[in-house]
């Protein structure tokens, strides 16, 4: 009787579909990931096996436009406008296709991104065409698409199976997506604060931008706040205008609102700079300021250590030793102590 009422329901057309179950797919998806400056690269595809096949020329035609994966479309997204082969693409997801021939490969980026494969494409939908020459690589059994030697303003996106590895270069204008980013973030929260403008200030001065932006940018972090960091961002930014007294002004005024960590960083920056003397006479002042802080004759025996006079380096070492009460601190001081003595 059940049986006979299995092969019934059976016999009876589905009045619902049942759901299917998740198994692994023969294809499995993956993405990577990577960000150039502050532009987000990524592509999603699904990987298939090599599985003892002829890859190119058969399972691939050559001649035939290819999804550059399997199942629905690979694509390609940028958070920022980028250029490929000195091509302009703008920032969005767009559909991965190839062209493979036995000498030459077409990379096409299309603006249809949701298709199922390639079976779709259109070229009228191309936002892009470059050709590229694939070259032979080691035997790699799942297709695979990496992001290689990245650097501030660009990357090379590979996609390597079988034995072959098709890539092309992504480059990013990342001084200008910083300072459209920097700009858009200084409408918001950072605005309120001295250190947002100081960094704006700082960053287009560094990267060769408009020197009166950031100019205005210092100018609004010192509304906010006069402190020795701003004082001398605006004095940095003065001096490459060629306003040298200015400049010479607005950093002697720093040094009259350093505090003890001011003095100490910048004391360091100097030593960075290897502008030991002049290291040295921040230190002195640090210290003539701050004279019962061990940190700043630690400095200071930094800076003549640097400079090669022991004598000097291992008295103040000794003054920061009989301050601090930091085990840690004592230990390193002594040992810093033993090392020259014995050098």
């Amino acid at each position: 009787m059940k049986t006979f009422a299995l092969l019934a329901l059976l016999a009876v057309p589905a009045l619902a579909q049942f759901p299917p179950l998740m198994l692994p797919e023969a294809s499995p998806e993956a993405s990577v990931a990577q960000t150039v400056g502050l532009t987000k690269l990524s592509i999603t595809y699904h990987r298939p096996a090599v599985n003892g096949r002829k890859v190119w020329g058969e399972l691939v035609p050559y001649g035939e436009v290819w999804r550059a994966g399997a199942n629905q479309n690979t694509t390609i997204t940028f958070s920022s406008p980028v250029s490929i082969d000195g091509k302009q693409v703008d920032a969005g997801t767009y559909g991965l296709h190839m062209i493979p021939t036995e000498s030459a490969w077409t990379i096409i980026l299309s603006k249809e991104s949701a298709a199922w494969g390639s079976y779709s494409y259109d070229p009228k939908e191309d936002a892009l065409r470059v050709t590229v020459t694939p070259q032979a690589a080691e035997s790699t059994e799942r297709l695979r698409f990496t992001f290689d030697d990245p650097t501030d303003d660009a990357v090379i996106v590979a996609m390597q199976w079988e034995k072959l590895r098709v890539a092309f270069k992504v480059n990013v204008d990342t001084q200008k997506v910083t300072l459209g980013s920097v700009r858009e973030q200084m409408r918001g929260l950072p605005r309120f604060f001295w250190q947002g403008w100081n960094q704006a200030a700082i960053y287009a001065l560094r990267n060769g931008s408009d020197l009166d932006e950031a100019l205005a940018w210092a100018d609004e972090s010192l509304k906010i706040q006069t402190t020795f960091q701003n004082l001398r961002t605006k004095a940095a930014i003065l001096e490459k205008k060629g306003d040298a007294k200015q400049a010479g002004e607005l950093r002697a005024r720093a040094l009259t609102i350093a505090n003890e960590a001011d003095l100490n960083s910048y004391g360091y920056m100097l030593l960075g700079q290897k502008k030991v003397d002049e290291a040295i006479d921040v230190f002195k002042r640090n210290v003539k300021e701050h004279p019962t802080s061990w940190n700043v004759y630690d400095s200071l025996a930094d800076a003549y250590s640097a400079k090669g006079d022991k004598k000097l380096a291992i008295e103040n070492y000794n003054k920061a030793l009989s301050l601090t009460s930091d085990p840690d601190q004592k230990k390193r001081i002594t040992e810093a102590i033993k090392k020259l003595a014995s050098s």
